[in-house]
């Protein structure tokens, strides 16, 4: 997964407004006491788009499983002027050289946890690299969205220079996902290159993650909806939650 797709996902993505989504997690950070400058991990950070604005406020030490992902962050660092450390390491046994502040993982990383087993185990995982009274934050695509929104049928999109079809099934035993891509690239001399991608995401409700969080040690737990400080509505997109290691 994610070894061409790296070279268009940016492409792709291109009208999230990360600097907004980086602004709403500096407010999560800040109502749980993460002040400016703080030590925070970043887990899947893919391809560092919510990186770099989050880097000008916190010392951020991003890792991501690919290193196809890690290499297109690794150059956006160094074309914003950062000097950032990245580590190539599972969501699901992260390690730092010292205990952090606050864990972020955006862009729907729980959401390719595809079974219990793996979310418990990332939550262990954020429960032990954070320092007593740290703070988890993530986000994710809700079930709403995924069995909905984008399970309802295909989508395409075209351009001048990009274009895809992309297929998705929804599958109801299990809350999955499944995701077909067919991207066709335009190249200079007006070829196209055709980049296949297979993906599959887990749609997780508030009362499962909850659940979790408190077996693993969590407290405090809140949970938004679709960019803001408020409970989510039962068609919201996308589910923001914040946990405290006690």
């Amino acid at each position: 997964m994610y070894a061409d797709f790296a070279l268009v996902y940016d492409r792709l993505m291109a009208e999230v407004d990360y600097a907004a989504w980086a602004r709403h997690y500096r407010d999560l950070l800040a109502a749980n006491g993460v002040t400016e400058g703080a030590f925070v991990l970043e887990a899947a950070c893919g391809t560092g788009s919510l990186t770099i604005p989050l880097a000008q406020h916190f010392r951020l030490l991003p890792s991501d499983l690919s290193e196809d992902m890690l290499s297109v962050a690794a150059a956006k660092a160094r074309a914003a002027g950062l000097s950032l450390r990245f580590l190539r390491q599972d969501m699901r046994a992260l390690s730092a050289h010292k205990l952090a502040d606050a864990l972020i993982c955006g862009c729907d990383g729980v959401n390719y946890l595809l079974d219990d087993q793996a979310l418990r185990d990332f939550f262990h995982s954020a429960h032990r690299v954070l320092k007593p009274g740290g703070v988890l934050a993530f986000d994710l695509s809700s079930r709403d969205k995924l069995s909905r929104v984008l399970g309802s049928g295909p989508q395409v999109l075209r351009e001048t220079d990009i274009c895809y079809i992309w297929e998705n099934a929804w599958e109801e035993e299990g809350s999955l996902l499944h995701m077909s891509l067919a991207i066709f690239l335009r190249e200079q001399d007006g070829r196209y290159v055709r980049i296949n991608e297979e993906q599959t995401q887990r749609a997780y409700t508030e009362e499962e993650l909850r659940s979790a969080l408190q077996e693993e040690g969590f407290t405090k737990i809140n949970c938004y909806g679709n960019y803001t400080t408020r409970k989510p509505a039962h068609n919201a997109q996308r589910l923001h939650i914040t946990a405290i290691k006690e």
